[in-house]
């Protein structure tokens, strides 16, 4: 059962990119608030993947592990969680960023 308590209530997401299909983010992100720190692009694991991953960066092994830490999203939530990711979403796949200050640089 997910009693998760999310940052944004699912009524206030807005449409701020247009549709992509899924992503994995961390609860990291989504339930405790902190910005993506690093994003990456692999193939995707199921129809409508975008291939998208996002990690606050503070994540351990064993926290990445446990499956019930990370959730699949639409590309969408996780824009209107942290719009800062917005401009590097067309990048292709293989494409790593972290983020440093303001800014994404790619890895």
């Amino acid at each position: 059962m997910n009693n998760k308590i999310f940052r944004i209530k699912k009524e206030d997401i807005k449409k701020v990119i247009s549709p992509m299909g899924g992503c994995y983010a961390s609860d990291m992100i989504t339930v405790e608030g902190l910005p993506v720190k690093y994003m990456y692009r692999e193939e995707g694991n199921f129809e409508k993947d975008s291939g998208w991953r996002f990690l606050s960066g503070t994540e351990s092994q064993e926290y990445l592990d446990n499956p019930e830490n990370l959730m699949i999203y639409d590309v969408n939530t996780i824009a209107n969680y942290d719009p800062s990711i917005i401009p590097y979403l067309n990048a292709e796949i293989g494409s790593e960023f972290i983020r440093e200050g303001n800014v994404f640089k790619r890895v």
